[in-house]
């Protein structure tokens, strides 16, 4: 073959071998846009009020600052305190026994509070009698107020649909193991209501660290109970700021992940009852059989489940008791409570 023949030839080859490479470079870039559009996107992030999310934050607390010294209780100095969680200037009542503390420090509760409207909260109104039953006999209290209640900073976000409330006062116990005087070892969590849902919360996220919980008439049902068997019978109208505040959070949860018929996997995830065999603390619960706020067997689900569980559990309920157990009840409920209280903290 003449050599312009050759020449020729191995031209036309060598772009042939071009065309080809592009073609082929175009036909799998093509193919991995395709591929990567039929692969369902799979959400990474974690919801803040999830379990797992809540356990990988942190709870630094800080030092407890004495605001103002209030009138003594009978055996007992009393104070307005504040610490800081997350940034927030956090008030709270703090209660401290007269005379020497035990070598190992004084046992503390933590005590968490019901739904108060937080524009009408103030740190010491209400719960007077609840709190004195265990600043009375040896116990060092810290009431924490919450973000956005009276006088603390922030904007009051709730506790279901929230985590701020729980981390609020996650962040009032590391302020309080460091406080002179506290045994860190010794430290229980009390809760009505509200609080008590916020008392599963945190004995669900910091297991090692809370020794001991009693709940009373607990919001503490599953959150199908709470979004679909929850009944007042009784007239329920907080601020409509502070409703709408709470609608919309529960909103954008079941607008982005569905409800709990739909998609129970995530709210499993948010739910404490879902990781009750983590639990380590006893827990007591009294329920009033006439609470029209919260039905008295949120109590006993929780109960059940923690005995299917394997854990250690009291329920004790209150013949017409109402949602505060008021009335003959309270001092044989009290009673109850500071006894399970003595037996864990003090011995």
């Amino acid at each position: 073959m003449a050599p312009q023949k050759w020449v020729i030839l191995a031209l036309f080859l060598v772009i042939l071998a071009v065309v080809v490479n592009m073609a082929g470079k175009k036909n799998s870039s093509i193919s991995t846009v395709s591929n990567s559009q039929n692969i369902p996107q799979v959400e990474t992030d974690q919801n803040p009020l999830s379990i797992d999310a809540m356990r990988k934050r942190q709870y630094p607390g800080s030092d407890v600052t004495i605001e103002q010294t209030l009138e003594q209780g009978s055996n007992y100095q009393r104070f307005i305190a504040s610490y800081k969680s997350e940034g927030l200037k956090i008030y709270g009542l703090l209660t401290i026994p007269n005379g020497d503390a035990p070598k190992s420090g004084w046992p503390a509760i933590i005590f968490n509070h019901g739904y108060i409207p937080p524009t009408q909260y103030k740190t010491t109104e209400r719960y007077i009698s609840y709190t004195d039953s265990f600043s009375r006999n040896g116990y060092i209290l810290f009431k924490p107020d919450y973000r956005g209640n009276g006088l603390s900073e922030g904007q009051p976000e709730g506790a279901y649909y929230s985590s701020a409330y729980a981390t609020d006062v996650l962040n009032a116990l590391s302020s309080i193991k460091k406080y002179p005087g506290v045994n860190p070892q010794k430290i229980g969590m009390w809760g009505h209501s509200m609080g008590g849902n916020i008392t599963l919360r945190s004995i669900v996220v910091d297991p090692k660290d809370i020794k001991a919980a009693v709940i009373w008439g607990g919001v503490v049902g599953t959150y199908d109970d709470l979004i679909n068997n929850w009944q007042r019978r009784v007239t329920y109208n907080p601020p409509p700021n502070e409703l709408a505040l709470r609608n919309r959070s529960r909103a954008n949860l079941i607008q982005k992940y569905g409800t709990p018929k739909t998609n129970p996997d995530f709210w499993n995830s948010i739910d404490p009852n879902y990781f009750l065999k983590d639990v380590t603390a006893p827990v007591q619960l009294h329920a009033g059989l006439s609470d029209e706020e919260v039905p008295w067997d949120f109590s006993k689900g929780l109960y059940d489940r923690l005995k299917t569980a394997g854990k250690e559990a009291e329920f004790y309920t209150y013949e017409g008791a109402d949602h505060n157990i008021s009335g003959p009840s309270f001092d044989i409920a009290v009673q109850r409570s500071v006894e399970f209280f003595n037996k864990y903290l003090k011995n």
